[in-house]
């Protein structure tokens, strides 16, 4: 399993004192093995009496035959010899003679253990995407040991993607189907007197190239590695505590020809899951949390469920505190989430990165929690010799050396329940780039510190500050939830008041970034910039952390939840919405309020006073213009997600999780008005040529092609607005609601208008913005089928009068053009529109879904 649980089965099998039942282990195997030695020996035996007769024929009797004696394990307290190094722990670890063995005992049998690898140091010069550095996790499975036949112990790796209560009747029927992998085999070399204990030795097993622990064949691939290198590999170090072993691996990995081999430094801890699973909460799709999810042989009792439980750390009051708790009062949990920061971050950044992680705690107080969550720094090997930053029990903030302008929180979790176990965040030092340019191009007109390339201490921290509590909200469970930033007006975002009170999203977890949307004049303190921990935070954490010890079971909390939950859902303060979906314009990244249209505006205001002075905030001493050039780029990639805000507008539709006792429809289409107003939009800001994006000052100090970046502004706009997700959203709109409904052909009227009728050909920005949606036209097409739809018969954009309307579109293009062309005098602008006729004779000579070429698209149907 790499990178992530399985989430899984717990069709376990039941063991007594740790060996399993014989319906369903190895040991009839063994035992079928042993009858066909004997009767082996049986054939031999008559043969040798046939060959031992006497002289007259008389039977010569055979010898007594001495029973083979077989050396079973060797006496503990012989075994170990008396320069042995002994740690006792989770398993004992004994060192003699270059070899490291686990004594195993019967107590651990069956026992769930999660197995987390991580690089403690990486390779030089050995980089993949998103990973190559110290503290990356490389691999994460679940074992269990287990004693075997012929004195051998062996260790099971744990599947949790089914499952079926014990008691169920289903049960047994799926166990037979759910036989464990073996995925290590040991002879027992030692047992104590009480034969409870078994020593194995593990060497081998951790210093082979074991693709359960290490690299497996699609990491060898990305870092260019190939096998490992034995006699330049060895296991390190073992260490063992209460809970967890330590195991500490040196790998070499051959490379290619020509290259230096690549060495890795590995841990593998080994961390026993809890014995009393934590009570799971099911998961609603109308609170973002991130899922462990199996499939249920049970639940449905006519069919299969998949069952998905929230992932949440174990927050519980003390037992004292349990009444005080139900009553109301804040208390401390019993054990609080920590995270340590890395000993090897930046010393001056290290109070942001704990202040983000302490934010959290005042959000706690709403599931009734004090004192619930907070950062420290790792100790030092004199404050606490055992600690280790790739040790599974312990959560950190991980610094990595990286260009990667990033950072991530990802977490490990128990596949039974849910249970947050720990979690590494991935803190890339390159990540001070990403927010220093998105705080440069958003804000620079509202903040004086933030019109250069290189920020004072204070305002770099708020800005890590800001991404670190980002990603400790993943750690806690809660996925990106992109409504939060479309609910507030764009009046409430120039209100200093109103930000100071709400801020300016409902959440945190959004992926908006800093404040665009105010303007100069409204004189917004830096703080409220920022994005901060709001309404939905408190709500989400609340949901997913509140204990309710009235209830026994997950399914008796169900109705209670659904209650609160749409309760609390009739303030859009609390709503979730989904990084995922493709329609619905309120559910983007880096965008602001419930009108994209007026925010984005707003935005290009600010863009606009930014170029004016780009040149100027990016002057840097003894330096040439390359900070200009890249600036420049950011402040066109802004302008773009403003156009892709506004375009999702277009053919979108509202995507509103509900259930059953919530009113209103789950799923509908944005209102015309909508869509009419980002359209006009779009006339204004994009075909309207942006071409103060493209001052001749500026480029011709940085050799960029403006007329590259215009095409890549028309491609990129028309390949969202000709697009079959788009035309096929207005088609279906038009069908439920007929003139109501924003129609395909006032859709390519308001095109032609903008884009022809009202354009002045002489302008080449105007001809590649027409060559663009020509093409655009002409892709759609031509391009490839959807496949689906035509052997399912859905009704896919193929089965559906989008394309009558389209190859309409063409025939009726390819006539203006020709009129166009007559039009013209200018040689340039007729052979222009000779071009644009003909490329589209070309698509309409070619035929519908040409571009494939007759190929199959690989979609097999098997009925």
């Amino acid at each position: 399993m790499k990178h992530f649980l399985t989430i899984a089965l717990c069709a376990m099998m039941l063991f007594s004192g740790g060996i399993s039942s014989a319906a369903s282990l190895p040991e009839n195997d063994g035992n079928r093995y042993s009858v066909q030695k004997s009767e082996k020996k049986d054939k031999k035996d008559r043969k040798v009496k046939k060959n031992r007769k006497g002289k007259k024929g008389e039977a010569v009797p055979a010898p007594e035959a001495k029973p083979e004696k077989k050396k079973g394990p060797e006496a503990l307290d012989k075994f170990i010899k008396k320069d042995a190094e002994v740690k006792d722990g989770l398993v004992k670890i004994i060192s003699q003679d270059d070899k490291f063995y686990f004594a195993v005992p019967d107590s651990l049998l069956g026992k769930e253990i999660l197995v987390v690898s991580r690089l403690t140091r990486a390779a030089a010069g050995v980089r993949g995407m998103f990973s190559g550095y110290a503290g990356d996790q490389v691999n994460q499975t679940v074992i269990f040991f287990e004693k075997g036949p012929d004195d051998r112990i062996f260790i099971r790796e744990m599947d949790y993607s089914e499952m079926a209560e014990p008691s169920s009747a289903m049960y047994e029927n799926l166990k037979r189907s759910s036989l464990q992998a073996i995925i290590g085999s040991f002879a027992i070399k030692a047992q104590n007197a009480a034969k409870d204990t078994s020593v194995i030795d593990v060497t081998d097993f951790f210093n082979s190239d074991n693709a359960r622990l290490y690299f497996g064949q699609w990491e060898k691939r990305m870092f260019g590695i190939m096998n490992m290198e034995k006699d330049k590999s060895y296991v390190s170090s073992m260490r063992t505590y209460p809970i967890n072993t330590e195991v500490s691996v040196v790998k070499t990995y051959a490379r290619k020809e020509g290259s230096s081999p690549a060495t890795f430094e590995f841990n593998v801890s080994m961390v026993k899951l809890p014995e009393d699973p934590m009570t799971p909460r099911y998961y609603d799709p109308r609170v973002g949390y991130f899922t462990a999810n199996y499939t249920s042989f049970d639940k449905n009792p006519q069919g299969v469920e998949t069952v998905r439980m929230i992932t949440r750390w174990r927050l519980e009051p003390k037992p004292e505190d349990r009444e005080k708790y139900m009553a109301g009062e804040l208390v401390e949990p019993a054990k609080p989430i920590v995270y340590y920061i890395d000993p090897t971050t930046p010393p001056e950044w290290v109070p942001y990165l704990i202040q983000g992680v302490n934010d959290w705690a005042e959000v706690f107080e709403k599931a009734g929690f004090k004192n619930a969550i907070y950062a420290r720094m790792a100790p030092t090997a004199e404050e606490d010799s055992t600690w280790s930053l790739e040790d599974a029990r312990y959560s950190a903030i991980v610094y990595k050396p990286s260009d990667i302008p990033n950072a991530s929180g990802p977490h490990v979790h128990d596949p039974r329940t849910g249970e947050i176990l720990e979690s590494h965040i991935n803190w890339y030092h390159n990540v001070m780039k990403l927010i220093h340019h998105w705080y440069f191009v958003q804000c620079g007109p509202l903040d004086p510190g933030a019109q250069k390339m290189v920020y004072d201490t204070e305002l770099m921290g708020q800005l890590i500050r800001f991404v670190s509590s980002h990603e400790v909200g993943h750690t806690l469970g809660l996925r990106h939830n992109f409504i939060g930033s479309a609910s507030y007006t764009p009046e409430q975002l120039r209100d200093e008041d109103f930000l100071r009170e709400n801020g300016s999203s409902t959440t945190l977890m959004d992926y908006s970034r800093f404040n665009y949307v105010a303007q100069p004049e409204d004189n917004i303190p830096r703080e409220l910039l920022f994005p901060r921990l709001s309404h939905y935070d408190d709500w989400a954490i609340e949901w997913g952390y509140r204990r309710y010890y009235q209830f026994d079971t997950p399914e008796e909390e169900l109705p209670y939840l659904n209650e609160i939950t749409t309760e609390k859902l009739k303030n859009p303060y609390y709503r979730f919405g989904t990084e995922t979906s493709s329609n619905d314009p309120r559910y983007q990244s880096e965008d602001f309020t419930d009108n994209q249209m007026k925010a984005n505006a707003l935005g290009i205001r600010n863009l606009k006073i930014v170029m004016d002075n780009l040149i100027d905030w990016t002057a840097v001493p003894n330096t040439g213009y390359e900070d200009l050039r890249e600036m420049q780029g950011e402040v066109l990639n802004q302008y773009m997600r403003y156009v892709g805000h506004v375009a999702k507008w277009v053919g979108g539709r509202y995507e509103t999780p509900k259930y059953r006792n919530q009113e209103g429809a789950l799923y509908e289409p944005v209102e015309k008005e909508k869509q009419e107003e980002a359209m006009e939009w779009i006339a204004d800001y994009v075909f309207d040529a942006p071409d103060w994006l493209v001052p001749e000052d500026i480029m011709d100090k940085t050799g960029v092609n403006p007329m590259s970046q215009m095409e890549r502004i028309y491609s990129r706009t028309f390949s969202s607005l000709i697009s079959k997700r788009v035309l096929s959203n207005m088609y279906r709109d038009e069908v439920d609601n007929g003139k109501d409904a924003y129609t395909l052909k006032g859709y390519f009227n308001g095109l032609y208008s903008c884009i022809f009728s009202q354009a002045e050909a002489s302008d080449p920005y105007v001809r590649l913005m027409q060559k663009s949606y020509i093409k655009a036209l002409c892709d759609l097409y031509t391009g490839e089928s959807d496949t689906w739809g035509k052997l399912m018969g859905v009704a896919s954009p193929d089965n559906t009068d989008v394309v009558s309307m389209t190859v309409y579109q063409l025939d009726y293009l390819k006539g203006r053009m020709s009129a166009l062309e007559k039009s013209y005098s200018d040689p340039m602008v007729k052979g222009h529109f000779r071009y644009l006729g003909d490329m589209i004779g070309k698509a309409l000579e070619d035929g519908y879904n040409s571009a494939i070429d007759g190929k199959s698209s690989g979609v097999i149907i098997s009925m």
